[in-house]
C-alpha cells in the first residue's frame, strides 16, 4: 500500500546577516515501503498532489534554482507574519530584512496558516539558520498553538550552540539529546528535519546528528508522532537567532 507523504523543506541563500532566516517549502510525495529517503511522487487517491513553489526574500539566483523544482510550498511570504502566530510576548518574533528574527521573552511562532490546514504529518524540513553567542532556540514538529508556555505536545529539534544549556543543536531534546555543537555562531548553517512514519532524521549541513525511531508500543502522548503544525522558540532576552 502506498501512502502520501507532504514533505516541508526550507531553502535560502547563504548572506551575512546578523540573524536567523526561514524559508520552507512543503510538497506532496510518496514513500516506498523500506526506510531511508527513496522518495517517488504521485498523485493522492482523491486529487493530484500540490505542486506551487512560493519564494520568500532570496537571491534572483535561488530563485532561478527553486524555479526548476516541482511540488513546493513557502509558508513564510518573507514580508510579515501573515500565516503565523505568536504565543505571548508577541513581541519577540518579528520579520527584519525578509527574516523571521526571534529575540526577547519567551514566545513561540506557530504555523496557522491554511496551507494543509497547518496540519503535517510525514514531511521534510529543511532551514537555514543563524545564532548568535549564548542563544537557545528550537524547530517544534507535530505541536500546536497554545497561548502561554513551552509547547506542551509535539517535538523539539534544538537550535543551541553556546547557550549554557548542555543540550546542543540537531538533538532531540530530552529524548534523544545531542552533546556537542556540530556548527559555530554567528554562521549560516543548513537544517533538516524529515518524518516519516515513526523515524525521525535531523540532519545539519548534510551530516546525520540524530536518527531515531519510535519504539512499538511506546505510549508517550505529549511526546510522540502523531500530526500538527510547526513552531519557532524564541527562548530568553539574551537569545538572538534568526531563520530564513
Amino acid at each position: 500500500m502506498i501512502r502520501q507523504q507532504r514533505a516541508l523543506k526550507y531553502v535560502a541563500n547563504q548572506v551575512a546577516h546578523p540573524l536567523l532566516n526561514i524559508f520552507w517549502k512543503l510538497r506532496s510525495k510518496s514513500i516506498k515501503k523500506q526506510w531511508g529517503l527513496n522518495f517517488s511522487p504521485i498523485a493522492s487517491r482523491n486529487k493530484p498532489p500540490m505542486k506551487t513553489c512560493l519564494p520568500i526574500l532570496i537571491s534572483l539566483a535561488t530563485l532561478a534554482q527553486l524555479s526548476a523544482e516541482e511540488g513546493w510550498t513557502n509558508l513564510f511570504n518573507g514580508k510579515d507574519l501573515t500565516g503565523w502566530t505568536a504565543s505571548e510576548n508577541k513581541k519577540s518574533c518579528k520579520v527584519q530584512d525578509g527574516k523571521i528574527v526571534l529575540f526577547g521573552q519567551r514566545s513561540h511562532l506557530f504555523y496557522t496558516g491554511d496551507f494543509n490546514d497547518g496540519i503535517f504529518t510525514d514531511f521534510e524540513l529543511k532551514l537555514e539558520v543563524m545564532t548568535t553567542p549564548g542563544s537557545n532556540s528550537g524547530v517544534y514538529f507535530h505541536t500546536k498553538y497554545q497561548e502561554k508556555g513551552w509547547p506542551g505536545k509535539g517535538y523539539e529539534a534544538q537550535v543551541n550552540n553556546t547557550h549554557k544549556d548542555p543540550k546542543k543543536t540537531g538533538g532531540l531534546y530530552a529524548v534523544k539529546d545531542n552533546f556537542k555543537a556540530p556548527v559555530s555562531d554567528n554562521e549560516w548553517f543548513d537544517y533538516n528535519i524529515i518524518v516519516q512514519g515513526k523515524r525521525i532524521q535531523i540532519k545539519i549541513n548534510g551530516k546525520t546528528i540524530t536518527d531515531y525511531t519510535e519504539p512499538e508500543g511506546l505510549n508517550r502522548p505529549n511526546r510522540q508522532l502523531d500530526k500538527g503544525t510547526f513552531a519557532l522558540q524564541a527562548h530568553d532576552p539574551k537569545s538572538k537567532v534568526l531563520y530564513r
